[in-house]
């Protein structure tokens, strides 16, 4: 049994947020809370509120307990991308794409 949580539409790039999924995956809830917390990056609060959010899950709604919990799966997928126009010399202009992400954390008991 797991608990999930899931972050959709949230403004920022999907390859910034692989690289913290990335540090956290297999981890102690515990323990990949504290890197979250000390690691500067743009994703780090994103992915502290929605790791906090998966364990909450697994604490009120499946009973489990919060010192045996891991991070049992996390991974992002790229979300709808926002297209701008940026302008640029003699009326022409550049794309600007806002990526977005669609971020999935799940936590589950150690045997």
């Amino acid at each position: 049994m797991e608990a999930k949580a899931y972050l959709k539409y949230a403004r920022i790039s999907p390859r910034k947020v692989k690289f913290l999924l990335d540090l956290i995956r297999g981890k102690d809830a515990d323990v990949a809370m504290a890197i979250l917390k000390n690691t500067p990056k743009g994703a780090s609060p994103y992915l502290v509120k929605l790791l906090g959010s998966a364990i909450a899950n697994a604490e009120n709604n499946h009973q489990m307990d919060r010192s045996k919990l891991y991070v049992s799966e996390c991974f992002v997928t790229p979300g709808p991308t926002l297209k701008r126009i940026r302008p640029r010399a003699k009326g022409s202009a550049d794309r600007i794409l806002k990526r977005t992400s669609h971020v999935t954390i799940a936590v589950a008991e150690r045997k």
